[in-house]
């Protein structure tokens, strides 16, 4: 019983580790991306940033000999998938764009809440009530975040929260995909939707592609990669770790990313920021250790 608490243990730090790896390689990405969108067109960045991570997904599939199709991509979860994956990765690279990027990352930081929520709504899952109150303070952090009707308020800041739910959604459908989609598959397809989007977008906007320069061309590039290592650290975090146990470590992303924000684009934190922010995490992690407790019990039933 001991070996087995201590190999717990140690795939959870493990997992930990990657779980943090991935929201670091993520922050990268978005200060990349928002740097590469101050100059060129959105819909354009979008469509080369999603380019790049199938090309290099496709690669990992070539190099383990697997096939880019199977019967299971077309699946209605798979489809609904891709169609919350666009409307995420489109309004949450409009959102970096147009905001400061601090002020994104902390509100995509109530992803988890919504979840929780879509979970109930749509997959017949129960919550107590003190989880739905959580879910109700996490969701008021938002509310103090974008602040509605206030004099400071940016209609800008829905791009975040539309986005947000866009990701909620993409998580859900995830739940429900075929376990025959694996890593590099699921990677493929997903940045497919940051194709699609971007072309979307630009047709919508009445974009006019340019030749990026080399410094904007290099943000694409590293960003991709960035990408691409971030959605593998964070495959690897859920597959190494338990979920209850690797998952708070998601709000380490708000961490890297307000850092950023604050050394590269200049950004300030205002006190409803940091207060929404404190309200958001605290929410979230009241959830996780409220699930993990849950499951404990069960288990010790069961026996």
């Amino acid at each position: 019983m001991a070996h087995s608490t201590s190999t717990n243990g140690k795939d959870n730090l493990v997992g930990s580790l990657w779980m943090i790896a991935a929201m670091a390689a993520f922050a990268i990405e978005d200060a990349l991306v928002k740097d590469a969108a101050q100059t060129l067109p959105v819909g354009q960045v979008l469509a080369l940033f999603g380019l790049g991570g199938m090309l290099l997904f496709a690669g990992m599939l070539k190099f383990n000999r697997e096939p880019l199709f199977i019967k299971d991509v077309v699946s209605l979860p798979m489809r609904i998938r891709i169609v919350f994956e666009v409307i995420g990765r489109l309004f949450y690279v409009l959102a970096i764009a147009f905001i400061p990027l601090s002020t994104a990352t902390v509100i995509l930081q109530a992803t988890p809440l919504v979840v929780v929520t879509g979970a109930v709504l749509f997959l017949g899952e129960k919550v107590s009530p003190v989880r739905w109150l959580a879910i109700f303070i996490g969701l008021l952090g938002v509310i103090l975040i974008v602040q509605p009707g206030a004099d400071g308020f940016s209609q800008l800041s829905l791009l975040a929260v539309i986005g947000m739910i866009g990701f909620a959604g993409r998580d859900l459908a995830s739940r429900m995909a075929p376990p025959t989609i694996g890593t590099a598959r699921l990677g493929f397809y997903g940045f497919l939707s940051v194709l699609i989007s971007g072309l979307l977008y630009s047709s919508w906007a009445g974009e006019v592609y340019r030749l990026p320069s080399k410094p904007e061309l290099l943000s694409i590039v590293i960003a991709t990669v960035a990408g691409v290592i971030a959605y593998s650290c964070l495959m690897k975090a859920m597959r190494t770790g338990e979920v209850s146990a690797v998952t708070p470590f998601r709000y380490t992303r708000l961490l890297f990313g307000c850092s950023l924000g604050l050394l590269f684009f200049g950004e300030e934190f205002t006190a409803s920021m940091l207060i929404g922010s404190a309200l958001i995490v605290s929410s979230g992690l009241f959830i996780g250790w409220r699930g993990k407790k849950v499951v404990t019990k069960g288990l010790e039933v069961s026996r």
